[in-house]
């Protein structure tokens, strides 16, 4: 652990609240990153930020690791583990409705596009985010860990409690979807530059 956090840590442990809040503002942004990518919406996210900090900060007495962010992305990696079991099976689109067998998808209107909208829709990260987004959950989330908050494998494999091998497969098993789930808007990206 660095010294800066060993000694935030220290001056919460004596009561300094505003140590906390120090802790809380440097690793903001790549904690909210990783929850993000997993969250429904952006509340879901908050939640589950907030969430961390509670039990890091409940269990703050017995952390004896050396790296802080490892060990909050390990709680933010129970977390969404614990919502991906909870969560509910999606409902199938082409599944027939019970009172008239007609797909649910004849009965959701076309959405349409703004011009912004289809600009933004040509974006790589865009189609990045989304083919992630289909990734098995532990493949999206050493693809993120890696990628976002650019963790070393080993920690990774460390917050995943799993071997380095594992995390490095399933890096290569989310890189070689992906590549294949991209190519056809990587060709549309280069095909529509001028």
């Amino acid at each position: 652990m660095d010294d800066d956090d060993a000694n935030l840590l220290a001056a919460y442990q004596r009561g300094d609240a505003e140590a906390l809040g120090r802790l809380v503002e440097k690793y903001k942004r790549p904690l909210f990153a990783f929850l993000s990518r997993f969250a429904a919406n952006p509340g879901e996210a908050d939640e589950w930020f907030q969430e961390t900090w509670v039990r890091a900060i409940e269990h703050m007495n017995v952390f004896r690791q050396k790296n802080l962010l490892g060990w909050l992305f390990r709680i933010a990696h129970n977390l969404v583990i614990d919502q991906a079991r909870r969560k509910k099976p999606d409902c199938s689109l082409d599944a027939p409705l019970p009172d008239s067998g007609a797909p649910l998808a004849d009965l959701i209107p076309a959405a349409a596009l703004s011009p912004a909208d289809e600009a933004a829709g040509r974006d790589l990260g865009g189609h990045i985010a989304a083919a992630a987004a289909r990734l098995p959950v532990e493949q999206r989330e050493v693809f993120w860990l890696r990628l976002d908050a650019g963790l070393p494998f080993k920690e990774i494999a460390r917050i995943q409690r799993t071997s380095i091998n594992t995390a490095l497969a399933r890096m290569q098993y989310a890189l070689a979807k992906l590549r294949a789930d991209l190519a056809p808007a990587y060709r549309e990206i280069q095909e529509s530059r001028p």
